[in-house]
């Protein structure tokens, strides 16, 4: 007798959209388990600044890698990838369906399709760029990217320096762009995918995402920023939400100033997850405010012609 086909619904969008909201409704429609591809939620220490869910969301449904890690542990996509594809092997062992939820592009692709392979580089060229970003700031970095590939410049995460060094060693190593060794074909996986996709106007996607940041520093984020004070180096707090706020505590910025960048920054990389998850082959998309009985319908369409062919 065939094995059941196994379904991985995959939510995708811009930050402040609605992802998590429409991923429990589907968790409980499916009886199922939660996946996130939120890099930032990994860590247990962030939490206000990177809009994870709350408690009463948590509780809605059982949810895996959201405050797993340590913003003292060394964790990056391949570690993700290996862990992701082990947890959902035992969550399929319970259930036919499993959600997907996050606005990190780079997790959710390694899931649904494995890494890419990149040659290996000299070491040195790491280094190099790491001392070219302590004494020349990120910004140099930034220009060396735009100049070398100006693809990966418009769609990786430009502001953490890990993704941009990573970028240029390879530009640097091969000669080639960074972007020429991805999209290479997928790895067989276990499981189909339906990927789901929220949008909305760009304007109204930028309200939304000014509210929340408002939202976040109401509900205490200058507090859990001056908690981290002590770890403002380690490079899972060199993210938006933080790292504005750490250089008003340095005296740099006026809050005012701190909490408009959060919001200016927060902004580019929604545009940015938008031109990653354009790419996204086979996705069904949907206004922020469709009803979500109309995206289980069309789920639901889906899986009846999978299981018929």
């Amino acid at each position: 007798m065939k094995a059941k086909t196994k379904y991985l619904i995959s939510i995708i969008g811009p930050t402040a959209i609605g992802k998590t909201s429409l991923s429990i409704k589907l968790a409980e429609h499916f009886n199922t388990e939660i996946i996130s591809a939120d890099s930032r939620q990994f860590f247990k220490e962030m939490q206000i600044g990177t809009a994870a869910p709350t408690i009463k969301e948590l509780a809605a449904a059982n949810h895996h890698f959201i405050h797993h890690k340590s913003i003292h542990d060394e964790y990056n996509v391949g570690s993700y990838e290996r862990d992701a594809i082990d947890k959902l092997d035992s969550l399929f062992n319970m259930h036919n369906v499993v959600i997907m939820v996050g606005g990190s592009g780079l997790y959710v692709d390694a899931v649904i399709k494995g890494l890419d392979d990149f040659p290996d580089v000299s070491p040195n060229i790491r280094e190099h760029l790491t001392k070219q970003l302590k004494n020349e700031g990120l910004e140099s970095l930034q220009k060396q990217l735009k100049d070398l590939d100006q693809t990966s410049y418009n769609t990786i995460a430009i502001d953490n320096p890990h993704r941009i060094i990573r970028a240029l060693e390879i530009c640097v190593g091969t000669g080639k762009p960074y972007s020429s060794f991805l999209n290479q074909p997928k790895k067989q996986r276990n499981f189909e995918t339906i990927t789901i996709g929220l949008f909305a106007e760009r304007e109204l996607i930028y309200d939304r995402i000014n509210k929340r940041v408002d939202i976040m520093v109401n509900e205490g984020l200058l507090d859990e920023v001056k908690s981290l004070i002590p770890h403002k180096n380690l490079n899972a707090l060199n993210t938006v939400g933080y790292k504005e706020i750490f250089k008003y505590f340095d005296g740099e910025w006026s809050l005012d100033f701190a909490i408009s960048e959060i919001k200016k920054n927060t902004r580019r990389f929604a545009k940015r997850q938008l031109t990653w998850f354009k790419k996204s082959e086979g996705a069904h998309w949907f206004d922020y405010l469709a009803e979500t009985k109309q995206i289980i319908e069309t789920i639901k369409e889906k899986l009846k012609d999978d299981k018929s062919k």
